[in-house]
């Protein structure tokens, strides 16, 4: 029997956190740079990154409060894999940085996306957590 992983990773963090410096914490390795000047500010908002591979990924807001959610899909097509950043301050020095993968609306026939998707692990995600620390204490 295989085992089928879940479909929606997460881990956790304290941190304080600069979410425009993302590429430099990237647990995946898959973030190049972002543009600069990119502020989102609402829902539908979208952002560019250019992956490490070369292309540029856009992607679209679908949950935003100011200071606390983010959370977005690839623009065009959505192929239904959702990333989400939490954040909560803990005090005056330090916020718990939550960032969940969702993958549960990929087309189970994306074999591409279903075999990157099932790699993106609680581990990776909390690499980019641990990295986004080490990013924030040298500012």
């Amino acid at each position: 029997m295989t085992d089928t992983p879940p479909t929606v990773v997460r881990s956790s963090r304290t941190v304080a956190a600069d979410p425009a410096r993302q590429p430099s914490w990237d647990g995946n390795n898959n973030l190049a740079e972002a543009a600069p000047g990119q502020r989102v500010h609402a829902v539908g908002d979208v952002f560019s990154m250019l992956l490490t591979q070369g292309t540029v990924r856009e992607n679209r807001v679908v949950e935003f409060t100011e200071g606390r959610l983010v959370a977005w899909l690839l623009s065009e097509p959505p192929p239904g894999h959702l990333w989400r950043w939490e954040l909560e301050p803990v005090d005056d020095a330090t916020t718990r940085v939550t960032c969940t993968y969702d993958w549960t609306g990929l087309d189970p026939d994306d074999a591409f996306r279903q075999k990157r998707a099932r790699a993106t692990t609680a581990d990776m995600l909390r690499a980019s957590l641990d990295r986004l620390a080490v990013v924030a204490e040298k500012m």
